[in-house]
């Protein structure tokens, strides 16, 4: 899945759709639309800070939503590669791993992770498992690429899916 802080509204709409489907809920989705585009205003801040983010390229051909939709999300990634708020690496398909693919985890200013499964967010603090998950994204950002490289892959997904 695309991470929440570069998603589409549209985008972001249908996994929190998919979410409350799979857990038999009821949610407000356009107030957690709006929370999610809400947080991601400081992209377009600047102030020093970069969110960095690592993307499997299967995530950039997940059919999650609409094939429409998922075409305005790529536009989206593709405009984001370059800014100076955002460090977007795309694991292509195919790339050599060091380890394998697990779950999706935020790493805070180097003290804090949040570890995201099916059910549940992980808030990690201690010291060990903080090392343990920057050593995870430091040997998976190997495997990544990023610049003209990500937008040649993110591109390559685009035409999959809408290949006119």
């Amino acid at each position: 899945m695309i991470p929440g802080m570069l998603q589409t509204a549209d985008y972001a709409r249908h996994v929190f759709l998919r979410y409350a489907e799979l857990q038999g809920t009821v949610r407000d989705t356009d107030a957690a639309v709006r929370a999610r585009l809400k947080r991601q205003e400081w992209l377009y801040e600047g102030g020093g800070r970069a969110f960095q983010a690592l993307v499997w390229e299967a995530a950039l051909h997940a059919l999650i939503c609409p094939p429409a939709v998922l075409v305005g999300q790529l536009d989206r990634l593709m405009g984001m590669v370059g800014m100076d708020t955002v460090e977007l690496g795309i694991i292509p398909l195919g790339s050599s791993l060091r380890i394998p693919p697990a779950n999706g985890f935020w790493i805070l200013d180097e003290r804090l992770v949040i570890a995201e499964d099916w059910h549940a967010e992980l808030w990690l603090d201690d010291a060990e498992s903080v090392t343990t998950y920057l050593r995870v994204w430091n040997t998976l950002r190997e495997s990544a690429v990023h610049g003209t490289d990500a937008q040649n892959v993110i591109s390559r997904a685009r035409r999959a899916v809408s290949p006119l």
